[in-house]
């Protein structure tokens, strides 16, 4: 079957996040990386202020950097990949890291192979569990941190994260 009319069922996760911050997502075989960027940022609730990457097994896979001075890195624009060029069977997982200063590892896993279904819009988020993090929260253990926080009402930070998440900046 042609590429163009497959579906491909993948999870996605946030690393180092208990309880699991996830999504399982459903995309066309044949779809671009920075869309798929794109679709992981949406899903997750990111602001897409950072810069991101992808790696399957030792390949990175970036928007190139003009101003990069790191020659050791050798990474492929991708800008010229599809998802079905470098994830090709099932279990085969994509590292996808957003916001290199907090560090928020995902990873993404084909879990299945299959035609596109009449008249249903792909990509789609068909479910998931809990909100994703905020922006700039530090990382894994500021989110942990910033969780404390606002579920404890004498912690320092309290009013100030509620308060932000009452007006909807959260």
């Amino acid at each position: 079957m042609p590429a163009a009319q497959l579906v491909y069922q993948m999870k996605l996760w946030l690393c180092d996040i208990e309880p699991i911050i996830w999504r399982r997502l459903e995309v066309p075989a044949e779809i671009a990386l920075p869309k798929m960027h794109n679709l992981i940022q949406t899903t997750m609730g990111w602001e897409d202020y950072h810069l991101h990457q992808c790696r399957v097994g030792d390949q990175l896979y970036e928007v190139p950097d003009p101003e990069s001075l790191d020659d050791q890195v050798q990474s492929l624009d991708e800008r010229r990949v599809k998802l079905n060029t470098i994830v090709r069977e099932i279990g085969t997982e994509l590292s996808y890291l957003y916001d290199f200063g907090d560090g928020w590892e995902h990873v993404l896993r084909l879990e299945e192979i299959r035609p596109t279904a009449p008249r249903v819009q792909y990509p789609r988020c068909v479910d998931g569990a809990r909100s994703g993090p905020p922006e700039d929260v530090g990382g894994p253990f500021g989110y942990e941190a910033y969780l404390e926080a606002l579920v404890d009402p004498d912690h320092e930070q309290h009013e100030e994260f509620a308060r932000a998440v009452r007006s909807g900046k959260v």
